[in-house]
């Protein structure tokens, strides 16, 4: 682990990361935070992205809608 820093949170707040912690298998309090921190990333990206997922390809010079000379 790299630099760290102290960071205050609620009673309430420690006790449901130390269950989300244990529920994940994580190590420590800040492996959880991350696996929160990328889940939400996944989920957003999911949201933006998920209608089109896999269908989505590189536009190409014929795609162009009008006439460049």
């Amino acid at each position: 682990m790299g630099e760290t820093t102290t960071v205050r949170v609620s009673r309430k707040t420690l006790e449901a990361l130390e269950r989300l912690r244990e529920k994940l298998g994580a190590e420590s309090l800040d492996e959880a935070i991350q696996s929160l921190v990328k889940k939400q990333r996944k989920t957003a990206i999911d949201e933006t992205f998920g209608l089109d997922k896999n269908k989505v390809k590189s536009f190409t010079e014929e795609d162009r809608g009008e006439d460049r000379c």
